[in-house]
């Protein structure tokens, strides 16, 4: 597979460093023809046996059956394998962390206890990230940039972000991300109670048209940018308690926010209010044991009982360095009740609906975006692999970080157990 943007260059030990190797951003769109594919397309809920897909200048120009590859067309035979749109990695801070352990490597959050809305961590972006091409050649093809809380129950904002190594892959509307619940407390006077009045003040402020008051929460920036999530944006809230999702309902409606939960350990109690009021649904599905008190009522098959209420469900809780499991994730809630065509939809289409980006994310259709991948068998069992990853009409070079080491440090003739191998 040609990298016209590879460069190499040899660090003490002789270890290859490929630096560049994993943005596939500036490599050229082909003609590309996928036959005999079975094909999620995620448009429609139905699976297309001995599907073929056209993908021309970075965007899908057919899709059905008994289709002619075009003579200047590089042709790839899936062999009835599953092709679906590319998975979404979750809530991530990919490209903005290299080692959680290194605070200098780590750009997701802002220590403060002040407000900051207006805090941006897209400006920090780095598609350089050695974890981008992990998570990338296992099928993952965009992802949610998260500001995490470090000092604040206003993490601050995000950003939807394809994983194709460029600098300006962002798409989509700005999030806004807060949390709410006990693992807040600390942030807040030691009580949820004073995160709704913050909040509240928060919000008085941000449509105040007094340029300073006295002790204020907010900086003007910060009036400005709350103030914008009333007609624009998203915000995800963090919460798992069944009552503080409730809060949130209650108060994104009374300001007009487009909210999204996060969290949601205990949304199938109140999965009829969700659905009525409309806001969707990131969880967890591997949740099934309280691990503090706002989780006393995890239980396997949330994801099937939200589903099932009519609400728009999606998956989180990898971490940045594993989100790569996450389809994981949606397997179990397969295995606990979630029919496998919602399991798909949680990991395509729905985030893309949640975060307004369907049409280019999360489906496979005639003028959309050519994001996809190849799967070698079920993209939800865990022993299918990712065989192939397309963003935007390129192939993607299934090479990282991880593989480069794998092949240097692991013989491949040897009589010997790996116990015993010293390379």
């Amino acid at each position: 597979m040609n990298c016209r943007t590879c460069k190499f260059r040899i660090a003490p030990g002789g270890l290859v460093l490929l630096l560049g190797l994993f943005a596939n951003a500036n490599s050229q769109a082909e003609t590309l023809f996928i036959n005999d594919a079975t094909v999620y397309s995620m448009s429609s809920m139905a699976a297309l046996q001995d599907g073929d897909i056209l993908i021309r200048d970075g965007r899908i120009e057919s899709l059905a059956t008994g289709l002619t590859p075009p003579e200047d067309a590089r042709i790839i035979e899936a062999k009835g394998r599953p092709v679906t749109p590319g998975f979404f990695a979750g809530i991530t801070e990919l490209g903005l962390v290299e080692i959680s352990a290194v605070e200098s490597s780590v750009d997701g959050g802002l220590s403060t206890d002040q407000l900051r809305p207006e805090f941006d961590v897209t400006t920090a972006y780095n598609p350089l990230s050695s974890a981008i091409p992990v998570t990338r050649i296992e099928g993952y093809t965009w992802s949610m940039l998260g500001a995490s809380r470090s000092g604040s129950i206003i993490g601050g904002q995000g950003q939807a972000v394809s994983l194709d190594g460029d600098f300006q892959s962002f798409a989509g509307k700005r999030v806004l991300f807060i949390d709410v619940g006990a693992d807040a407390s600390g942030q807040s006077g030691n009580s949820r109670a004073a995160q709704w009045m913050l909040l509240e003040r928060a919000m008085t402020e941000s449509a105040s048209e007094v340029a300073w008051s006295p002790d204020p929460l907010l900086t003007v920036a910060g009036r400005t940018a709350l103030e914008g999530f009333k007609t624009e944006g998203i915000v995800v809230f963090n919460a798992d308690r069944a009552s503080d999702i409730l809060q949130v309902i209650d108060f994104s409606s009374r300001h007009g926010l487009n909210a999204v939960i996060s969290g949601g350990t205990e949304a199938w109690m109140i999965a009829d209010q969700l659905a009525e009021a409309g806001v969707p649904v990131l969880i967890d599905a591997l949740s099934n044991l309280p691990g503090s008190f706002d989780e006393l009522g995890a239980r396997l098959d949330n994801a099937a009982i939200l589903n099932a209420a009519g609400v728009t469900i999606s998956f989180y809780g990898m971490d940045t360095h594993q989100a790569r499991r996450l389809r994981q994730v949606a397997g179990n809630a397969v295995a606990n009740g979630l029919p496998y065509e919602a399991g798909l939809a949680a990991m395509t289409v729905n985030p893309a609906v949640m975060f307004e980006l369907d049409g280019e994310y999360g489906s496979l259709a005639p003028g959309h975006a050519a994001d996809m991948v190849i799967w070698s068998g079920d993209p939800l069992e865990v022993t299918s692999v990712a065989e192939q990853v397309i963003i935007d009409g390129k192939i993607v070079p299934m090479v990282s970080r991880q593989t480069l080491l794998r092949d240097r440090y692991l013989p491949k003739d040897s009589d010997m157990p790996r116990a015993y191998i010293k390379p």
